[in-house]
């Protein structure tokens, strides 16, 4: 994966892609993630496709509202795990999009300016084997709190894998560094995705992560921008969605997050 961030241009209106995004049971974030997403893209005629994923509430009422997207009301015809349940409703846009890029965002990331989309179509135009754009770290976080996290992660990991090679029971060694773009925030290209045959929900992983996996090994680059630059353009409420559905206490740390996030939002 190509880990370096070179500043790009911002400038030109926005073209060629589709927004992607699914859901499910969160009214008040994805108002807001919509709201915001509709002022920010002004009058950039960008396609914004939504999967409603049965959520049979207010949420889905007024997604049905809305006339500037287009709606995809899916239900499931068995029980399934809800990244499945993601990746296969990311999966039915896949299959309508006319764009050659996608940018798949999750209903709890809060763009407030679109020129980080501009950035990243103009990395994804730098060359024709460049497969998606996007960030490695899914919520902000200030370097010496990335330093630290990946110390007690590399220390967990390091600690584990001494198990392993002493044949003592212990948890799967984790990597203490992330190598996957994370969804809220990605732009895909679809012409290269439908040219290899791929889809989000292939098996049965994060939605995108085998297809990230086939793609590098394939010869294709992944372009990765800095959290700390990504962030200055939007936030994101991480698993948001499970936050708020799962009614979490005030003293959670995602819940704690969801509230900062939308203190800035207030401010802005």
């Amino acid at each position: 994966m190509n880990t370096e961030h070179t500043p790009v241009s911002g400038e030109g209106r926005l073209a060629d892609f589709s927004i992607a995004l699914v859901n499910y049971k969160t009214h008040e974030v994805t108002s807001l993630c919509l709201d915001l997403l509709k002022k920010a893209l002004g009058d950039n005629a960008v396609p914004v496709w939504v999967v409603d994923n049965n959520s049979a509430d207010e949420s889905t009422e007024y997604l049905k509202s809305l006339d500037w997207i287009n709606l995809i009301e899916r239900k499931a015809e068995a029980p399934e795990k809800g990244f499945m349940a993601h990746g296969r409703a990311l999966d039915l846009i896949l299959e309508r999009v006319q764009t050659p890029y996608l940018l798949l965002m999750h209903t709890d990331t809060l763009i407030y300016d679109v020129d980080i989309l501009r950035q990243m179509l103009a990395h994804m135009r730098s060359g024709d084997r460049v497969a998606a754009v996007g960030c490695l770290e899914q919520v902000r976080r200030t370097r010496l709190e990335t330093a630290w996290r990946i110390f007690i992660r590399a220390t967990k990991y390091y600690y584990r894998r001494a198990k392993v090679a002493l044949g003592l029971d212990t948890r799967e060694p984790r990597l203490f560094y992330e190598i996957y773009l994370k969804s809220f925030c990605t732009l895909w290209n679809v012409d290269i995705i439908r040219q290899r045959a791929l889809s989000f929900a292939m098996t049965e992983r994060i939605p995108g992560y085998e297809m990230q996996d086939r793609l590098k090994a394939a010869g294709y680059r992944f372009v990765a921008i800095p959290p700390q630059h990504m962030f200055e353009y939007l936030d994101h409420v991480e698993a948001g969605t499970v936050s708020l559905v799962n009614g979490l206490g005030k003293d959670h740390k995602r819940v704690k997050n969801y509230q900062r996030i939308m203190a800035r939002v207030k401010a802005k």
